[in-house]
């Protein structure tokens, strides 16, 4: 890889708490790039749909709402921003107990299913922001800001993963990486508000499986909050070896101990011309 010299489209990777939205809101207020939620494309584009008509059912269970829909009185929308995706994590629940605010396990399992697919969907449309942003907006600078879960929808190990290849083209990829520290920061910060996440559909099975094994209850009587604080530690060490591979097949790590002491837009890109300076060159083909 070529040093980055302050050019050309940046995509941010990694957990959620580690910097990636800090810095794009940095770059897009002081040095005016165009910043790219993947979150924000999901829950405005490809579900918005489904997040809305949400809303409708539950506001269908109350006489007055119900009766004020019918007669087209009022509308329900979602209001989705950069700094709030609750309409999002709303929509996509946690599993078991109704009284508790849960769902069941196979509905769940399908709104994940099809956050999977939306995410697909959005990261590949940052070719199309690019472009956009340069065409429409006149801005010459671009930064992806991913989803926590990209490397739940991507296999970094095949050179032809359609997602990572799109964005490694588009973009420099770059993993904002937390320590030990981080993670338990972000376990505590987790358990004291824990909130819907998209999982591996193969990984989300399997610790649904162990959590019922291990505390012995039915599906339908399942503390949603409890299982997904549950799953959530156990989802940061799954999630960590992916975008490890992301960094060394794609792009290039750095610290989120030093994204932490950035104050400016320079001291970013100087961190991310330090990563490529260390990064070792991919061997030439003889033929």
């Amino acid at each position: 890889m070529k040093p980055y010299k302050r050019g050309g489209p940046l995509a941010v990777l990694g957990m959620s708490g580690v910097g990636k939205t800090r810095i794009a809101s940095m770059l897009r207020a002081e040095e005016r790039w165009f910043h790219y939620s993947v979150d924000y494309r999901i829950g405005t584009r490809y579900m918005d749909e489904a997040i809305e008509d949400n809303f409708k059912r539950e506001a269908m269970k109350a006489p007055l709402l119900r009766e004020l829909l019918l007669s087209d009185s009022i509308y329900i929308s979602s209001n989705i921003t950069f700094d709030n995706l609750e309409p999002l994590s709303t929509y996509l629940g946690k599993p078991g107990d109704p009284a508790k605010g849960g769902i069941p396990f196979d509905e769940y399992v399908r709104r994940q299913r099809q956050h999977r697919e939306a995410e697909i969907r959005a990261m590949l449309d940052t070719p199309l922001f690019i472009e956009k942003a340069k065409t429409i907006y006149g801005y010459d600078k671009f930064i992806c800001d991913t989803s926590g879960s990209i490397c739940e929808v991507v296999d970094p190990e095949d050179q032809n993963d359609p997602v990572l290849k799109a964005l490694s083209h588009s973009c420099l990829i770059i993993y904002i990486a937390g320590d030990e520290a981080h993670k338990d920061a972000l376990k505590a910060r987790f358990n004291k508000a824990p909130k819907p996440m998209y999982y591996n559909e193969t990984f989300l099975r399997q610790v649904w499986a162990e959590y019922l094994k291990e505390t012995g209850v039915a599906e339908t009587q399942v503390d949603p909050d409890a299982f997904i604080r549950w799953g959530f530690a156990r989802l940061i060490d799954w999630r960590a070896p992916r975008y490890e591979a992301i960094a060394k097949n794609w792009g290039v790590k750095i610290s989120a101990r030093d994204v932490e002491k950035v104050k400016t837009p320079d001291d970013f890109l100087d961190l991310v011309d330090a990563a490529l300076a260390k990064k070792p060159a991919k061997p030439q083909p003889l033929f």
